[in-house]
């Protein structure tokens, strides 16, 4: 690629960044973990609505059911919020648009 005598280098309009791997793995650890939120908080619940327990032994009486519930609901919660912070970190790091000086997008005339 030609570079001109004014400094203008066309590479720069499209940043190739590294890492995208780390936020797609860390992402998707994320939504695993959400997952396990979501089994642990429903096992709490159907002991809860007097269902037999789901785990055995782990949550046979109305408080260990209590705290599978609320640690289910904990790890959704903070799984959610992680997967939804990578995807947006990958989005806007890593876009498909052209970034443009703010100098070249002013209107002439």
């Amino acid at each position: 690629m030609k570079l001109s005598d004014d400094g203008f280098d066309a590479r720069r309009l499209r940043p190739r960044g590294s890492g995208n791997w780390r936020w797609r793995a860390l992402g998707a650890l994320a939504a695993l973990f959400a997952a396990c939120g979501v089994m642990l908080s429903m096992a709490g619940a159907a002991t809860l609505l007097g269902r037999p327990p789901a785990l055995g032994p782990l949550n046979d009486s109305a408080g260990a059911a209590i705290v599978l519930l609320l640690f289910g609901l904990f790890l959704l919660w903070g799984g959610v919020n992680v997967w939804r912070r990578c995807r947006r970190r990958m989005r806007r790091q890593y876009g498909n648009d052209l970034s443009l000086s703010p100098r070249l997008l002013k209107k002439r005339g």
